[in-house]
């Protein structure tokens, strides 16, 4: 058995961040990953313009080499949201809007890389440092409570480690924040998702869009296409879990179905090639403020259900909340204090931050379940600079907490008053 004080269960994007911040804060670390990099991770692989630049307030030049390296991404230009009737609204990114401070925005970069090769990425940048241990092919399946800290169990049961702080980036299906934080699956708070790899499809705009397809049969929900570097594009879908156990929708039938048939995709598609399998993922929503920390504990990203309910984002929240749990490990350590009332801090900091995105995103969701709403309110988007301000935001890492001054802000976001 191996005796440390922070121990990272997850080397996803949120559980790098938080070991990067600190090794920048002189702090020492294990990270803990059951799989051995680079490895696949079933997501719609848009690396948005939030995780960029939470990535750089740890480092400015992290992605140096990143962005040289055009085996591993796309460079992204935008958002497109294909509303009934085929209308569009496109987000552009970067972008100059001048009715709210973009300040941090306009060095924001989007891209679009498959996860294997941006987690890799990450990973390959925590093995250089001096306080980052990073052990891979390690499955921890048992979590054992202490006085002042976990043990933690392989599947025969065997302690392996013992931590004082143990900080959960183990994604949507953790079994530690399940087990002691409290946090289940509740499907009005959860999505069902599944993603797919094709080659052979045409890109329609030539700039790499983000697209977004709303359709009334993954209604509430949408179905996406992100174009991938070296040709092809992830395709997938997604709903909220209620409204697919409602409908009774089989995610996989209806994509392949759609992809075939509707006439907005059966051309795109006719030479297209599915490369692999179609494989389905949850996504726990940041809709509901939870309690993400406590004794000896933090919780971060998917496994803090920080997603975002409007994009299906989550790779941008959980580097924010890996930046702020590695911000609270150097006060617990500073205070020797590890309690639940030391931990609440860092809940009210990723609140502070995220909560307004996250609420002005489940409301818009909410407002979008109405299809006659959805129907009239696309009529007005495509115009509405105001709700594409929002939505670049929200991929952006832009405050939100000023628009919520009036308390008709939604209103008039939508309806453009």
């Amino acid at each position: 058995m191996k005796k440390e004080d922070i121990i990272i269960l997850g080397a996803g994007p949120g559980g790098i961040a938080t070991a990067l911040k600190l090794d920048k804060l002189g702090i020492k670390c294990t990270v803990l990953d059951k799989a051995v990099f680079p490895r696949d991770k079933v997501c719609g692989d848009g690396i948005s313009g939030k995780v960029t630049y939470a990535y750089k307030q740890i480092d400015k030049t992290i992605f140096d080499d990143f962005k040289q390296r055009h085996d591993l991404k796309l460079s992204c230009w935008g958002v497109q949201f294909i509303l009934p009737k085929n209308r569009k609204m496109t987000i552009t990114i970067p972008t100059n809007l001048k009715t709210i401070d973009f300040e941090a925005h306009e060095k924001a970069e989007a891209f679009i890389s498959k996860r294997m090769d941006f987690d890799n990425f990450l990973v390959e940048k925590a093995k250089q440092t001096a306080n980052i241990t990073l052990i891979e092919d390690i499955d921890i399946q048992g979590f054992e409570e202490l006085e002042d800290g976990f043990l933690l169990k392989n599947k025969k049961g065997e302690i392996l480690y013992e931590c004082r702080l143990l900080i959960a980036a183990d994604g949507a299906l953790s079994k530690f924040a399940k087990q002691f934080g409290n946090i289940h699956k509740e499907n009005e708070h959860h999505v069902g998702a599944i993603r797919a790899y094709y080659t052979g499809l045409t890109n329609e705009d030539g700039y790499n869009f983000l697209e977004l397809h709303y359709l009334k049969e993954f209604f509430p929900g949408y179905l996406w296409i992100f174009p991938l570097p070296n040709g092809g594009a992830n395709v997938g879908a997604g709903m909220r879990t209620d409204k697919i156990s409602a409908q009774r929708v089989n995610l996989k039938t209806e994509l392949d179905r759609i992809l075939k048939e509707h006439p907005r995709f059966k051309d795109r598609f006719k030479n297209a090639k599915l490369n692999g399998k179609v494989v389905g993922f949850p996504l726990p929503l940041g809709s509901k403020k939870r309690k993400i920390s406590g004794k000896n504990f933090i919780l971060i990203g998917d496994a803090a259900s920080l997603i975002d309910p409007l994009t299906g984002e989550g790779i941008g929240n959980a580097t924010i909340s890996g930046i702020f749990a590695a911000e609270q490990a150097k006060k617990c350590l500073e205070a020797n204090d590890f309690s639940a009332e030391m931990m609440a801090s860092y809940d009210e900091a990723v609140y502070d931050k995220l909560w307004k995105e996250l609420q002005v995103s489940y409301r818009l969701q909410k407002a979008f379940q109405r299809r006659w709403l959805l129907s009239a309110v696309s009529r007005i988007a495509v115009k509405n600079k105001q709700l594409a301000e929002v939505i670049t935001a929200i991929f952006a890492n832009v405050d939100l907490k000023k628009m919520f001054k009036d308390p008709l802000f939604i209103f008039k976001v939508i309806f453009n008053r």
